[in-house]
C-alpha cells in the first residue's frame, strides 16, 4: 500500500484553461516548459518515412510523416510548413506529423528540398 506522501506526489495540474497543457515534470505550461529543452532528439536511421493512411478516420485520407530527427519544437514548426505547402490542416501527435488529405508526393518534395532523406512507406 502506498503512503500518503507517495500519493501526494502523483497529483498535480494536468490542464489549465488559461495556459493549456501542463508539463508533468516541471509543472509549467508546455510552451514554457524548462525540462523539455533537455530532451534529446529522437534517434532513428535518418530516413523520414511518408505514408498515406485511412484507418479510423471514416475513409478520409491522411498523410503521415514519421522519423524526422528533430526535437518537439522543430517538429511543430516543420508540421506548420508542410501544412502550408499542402494548403490543408493537420496536427503533430506523438512525434508524427499528420497532414489532412492525400499529399504524399507534395510532402516528399518539400522534405527533400529541406535536405531530408525521404522514403515512401506503405502501399
Amino acid at each position: 500500500m502506498k503512503s500518503l506522501r507517495d500519493l501526494g506526489s502523483l497529483s498535480g495540474l494536468v490542464y489549465s484553461t488559461d495556459a493549456g497543457r501542463m508539463c508533468p515534470g516541471c509543472r509549467q505550461p508546455v510552451a514554457q516548459c524548462s525540462c523539455q529543452s533537455s530532451q534529446p532528439a529522437p534517434a532513428g536511421d535518418g530516413i523520414v518515412r511518408v505514408s498515406r493512411e485511412t484507418k479510423g478516420r471514416g475513409g478520409k485520407a491522411v498523410t503521415l510523416v514519421r522519423g524526422v530527427p528533430v526535437d518537439a519544437a522543430a517538429l511543430e514548426q516543420l508540421g506548420k510548413q508542410l501544412k502550408a505547402a499542402c494548403g490543408s490542416g493537420g496536427t503533430v501527435k506523438d512525434g508524427v506529423i499528420e497532414v489532412q488529405g492525400d499529399h504524399v508526393e507534395r510532402v516528399m518534395a518539400a522534405l527533400q528540398n529541406q535536405g531530408y532523406r525521404v522514403k515512401r512507406s506503405g502501399g
